[in-house]
């Protein structure tokens, strides 16, 4: 396990950009300062079949394209995204609400493993042993949005943590997307109402593409 301080090189330098970065991070796997065009992708721990296909959809697209893929081992949208991406073998890195030795949820330790085997990362602002809390997870997720160019919104109701990590990226000055839905799914009232506030609805991968100006050839969206 490595500890990253604040003024280290590798510390990740979107990262250092926000408000409150944390002054350490404890990380297995390897974490660069400059990661190949980090997307947050997260959303509802309760997935319905609508949001399996979108997450599958458009993470395929990204890792297709050459994004690093940014979420929080959650249960759902957050644990398929990092599993697209591992498929894919594409880089993801997920942001814990806990110390790195006490994965949550327990069923995601496979995928923790598999994450940091395959060159990923696992990333908290939390030491060893440290229990993961309702206080843990919103502090995470202003980690999970503060290392990544935009945040994807998949699916999310109204009281979702997925709204609380929009928020932080708005804070942050980073976009913010997120995927229409039916008006009457409660999975996607969050969602809705992102795009009724100014994120940018998403159908198609070239959605996020076209808004960063993105070519994987170019390398100084290497942040």
């Amino acid at each position: 396990m490595l500890t990253i301080h604040f003024e280290d090189e590798n510390y990740p330098r979107l990262l250092k950009e926000i408000y409150d970065p944390p002054q350490q991070l404890y990380c297995l796997g390897e974490l660069k300062a400059r990661e190949k065009f980090p997307l947050a992708v997260v959303g509802t721990r309760k997935i319905s079949f609508y949001g399996r296909k979108t997450t599958e959809y458009l993470v395929n697209g990204l890792c297709q394209a050459g994004l690093t893929i940014v979420s929080g081992l959650a249960l759902g949208v957050d644990g398929l995204a990092h599993q697209i991406a591992l498929e894919n073998g594409t880089k993801t890195i997920a942001v814990l609400g806990s110390g790195l030795d006490t994965v949550y949820p327990p069923a995601h330790k496979k995928l923790a493993k598999r994450i940091v085997d395959s060159g990923g990362a696992l990333v908290s602002e939390y030491p060893p042993k440290t229990q993961p809390s309702k206080m843990t997870f919103p502090a995470r997720n202003r980690i999970v949005a503060g290392i990544s160019l935009g945040v994807l919104v998949i699916e999310a109701p109204m009281k979702s943590g997925a709204l609380i990590t929009a928020r932080f990226a708005l804070e942050q000055g980073r976009e913010v997307f997120a995927v229409p839905g039916s008006i009457y799914s409660e999975n996607s009232q969050g969602c809705n109402l992102l795009i009724k506030t100014g994120a940018k609805p998403v159908t198609k991968v070239e959605d996020i593409l076209e808004t960063f100006n993105y070519d994987d050839k170019d390398e100084s969206h290497n942040r």
